[in-house]
């Protein structure tokens, strides 16, 4: 019996080694992960150890470790006899003991998919000063050099698209081929973010009183910390990061717990694509460690992407210490339906926004809001194509609408319809938990809800349409804009200048569209007003959030 050990990783193995200077150059620079059905462990080769001849077969260990990543390089791992395998990050002092655990469930069959162990305090420290570090030397690179990592990790992303997909449908229920869209969108944002970063953070000259001459400079920031949810699980990590990196700065990301697997990958994605090590971190932390990521003197910068009442929090915190933030928050998006509007095409796109993602997205179509002269055909059809949402499994190609993401949120959205209903709401369909393991959840439509209905007041975060009439447009407009969120909503009519008018002038929501339901897109500002948050990202808005803007004048 013959093991490997350090003061981090230790191995067992149940065949005798004859070439022990190959299994310790081979063991030099793990990179890859552990996972709970498959102990692994990647070299600077890529090859997993099982596939080295020295190596054969890995004995179980005492005590499974799972899925816990080892991103730093390691020394020389001298050969020592144990009988157990622990893990934690590799060339770090910090004690090892008092780690937490978190169990995530596959949402579509309710089993548990992942055992992640947590970082502790000192480890998350450690993260932020090594990104800080990194910094020190990013700073320095050329926007040419930037944007073609940005580029070699889109062409990543693109032949990854159906493994991530695969991830995304394992980890929050996401049908398969909404995650290769993910994906895609990715890819596309990285070519736009490298494309445009050159000419967005370039120098501006300026004229400026005296006969001097003024410059404006863009300057990165330094370590920028990151908080994205679950509902895509890439998408909200590529989105700010990329706009970060490519002005210079590094970025600590925490991701949900549910998504940790994603984040990883995420960061595997960028060093392939050449990124230095520690420009681009992730934590393994829960919602109670931001606090002190945020209180971190090496943090510069804080962009948080979730419910209101978080955000509210993290604003709170990050304003205590003076850190720069970006908050995209809740939406409950509101489209119209004017009396002249296509009302065919009307229902396709508001059903589609409405299961899209299982109703788990921001800007999705959550309040319908359809002139009384055509209400009763657009009702009528609108609940007709929910009925024929095609419910099941996320991995098969044909399904339309997955699970919800957890058990606990989809109790939740369902203790929200039961209330509304209560109120005086009338359900159309839906409204009704399957006798199933896992987080499913019937769409849902809903009418006639009156203004003390949490289907009114409050964000659905899941498959569940609220439908409203109305008489004229300032009542619809009054409906729309008194609602706290102003994230996302549209206007629905053939007459498209009355529709980009009412969009332009009167609908107070941040991203607005005609006669669509809107994605994001790389080259439109994303963000919102009042209780959906503050600040931009995509479309060079983003590029230019976490930058110093230097007014330099020259005499």
């Amino acid at each position: 019996m013959l093991s490997l050990s350090s003061n981090s990783i230790r191995w067992t193995f149940d065949k005798n080694l004859q070439d022990e200077a190959l299994v310790k150059r081979e063991l030099l620079k793990p990179a890859l992960c552990l996972r709970q059905d498959e102990l692994c462990l990647g070299f600077a080769t890529e090859r997993p150890l099982r596939q080295h001849t020295a190596v054969k077969k890995l004995i179980k260990p005492k005590r499974t470790l799972n899925h816990r990543l080892i991103d730093r390089q390691c020394g020389q791992l001298p050969l020592e006899h144990v009988k157990e395998m622990t893990m934690s990050q590799v060339n770090s002092d910090i004690p090892k003991d008092n780690h937490e655990t978190v169990e995530t469930m596959n949402p579509a069959t309710g089993e548990v998919h992942q055992t992640y162990t947590m970082h502790t305090k000192d480890e998350m420290n450690q993260i932020v000063e090594d990104a800080h570090t990194a910094f020190l030397s990013w700073r320095k690179t050329s926007m040419e050099e930037r944007a073609k990592i940005l580029n070699k990790t889109a062409d990543i992303v693109d032949r990854e698209k159906h493994n991530l997909a695969t991830m995304m449908a394992k980890q929050m229920g996401k049908p398969i081929k909404q995650g290769v869209g993910e994906s895609e969108l990715c890819a596309e944002i990285l070519r736009f973010t490298a494309k445009q970063g050159p000419e967005v953070l370039a120098d501006q000259e300026q004229e400026v009183m005296s006969g001097s001459r003024g410059l404006v400079s863009f300057s990165p920031l330094g370590v920028i910390l990151g908080m994205q949810p679950w509902n895509f699980p890439m998408y909200q990590c590529m989105r700010y990061s990329c706009a970060v990196i490519m002005g210079g700065n590094t970025t600590v990301f925490k991701h949900a717990t549910i998504c940790l697997e994603m984040a990883h990958k995420i960061q595997e994605m960028y060093e392939e694509g050449g990124l230095p090590k520690n420009v681009f971190s992730i934590v393994y932390a829960g919602g109670s460690d931001t606090d002190d990521l945020i209180a971190h003197d090496k943090v510069r910068g804080v962009t948080y992407t979730g419910s209101a009442e978080i955000g509210r929090k993290v604003a709170e915190k990050a304003g205590k210490y003076l850190r720069k933030n970006v908050m995209e928050l809740g939406g409950s998006d509101p489209y119209i339906v004017l009396d002249d509007a296509d009302i065919d095409h009307a229902v396709a796109e508001t059903v589609k926004g409405r299961i899209d993602n299982c109703g788990q997205v921001c800007t999705g179509v959550k309040r319908v809001l359809i002139h009384s002269s055509i209400y009763d055909e657009f009702r009528d059809k609108f609940v007709e194509q929910i009925k024929a949402t095609k419910v099941g499994d996320p991995l098969e190609e044909g399904t339309d609408m997955g699970p919800m993401s957890t058990s606990s949120l989809r109790d939740d959205v369902h203790e929200q319809v039961q209330q509304s209903v209560k109120a005086g709401a009338k359900l159309l369909c839906g409204g009704e938990i399957p006798d199933k393991k896992g987080a499913w959840y019937t769409p849902t439509v809903l009418e006639d809800i009156p203004k003390d209905a949490p289907a009114y007041k409050d964000e659905i975060f899941g498959p569940v349409a609220s439908l409203f009439k109305f008489e004229t447009v300032e009542e619809a407009l009054e409906i729309a804009n008194s609602h706290r969120y102003g994230l996302g909503g549209g206007v629905f009519s053939k007459d498209v200048e009355r529709a980009l008018k009412i969009c332009r002038e009167d609908l107070d929501v941040g991203i607005p569209n005609v006669n669509r339901y809107g994605n994001a897109q790389p080259n439109v500002p994303f963000g919102g007003v009042r209780d959906s948050g503050y600040g931009r990202e995509h479309a060079g808005f983003g590029l230019r959030e976490f930058v110093n803007a230097k007014g330099i004048t020259i005499n």
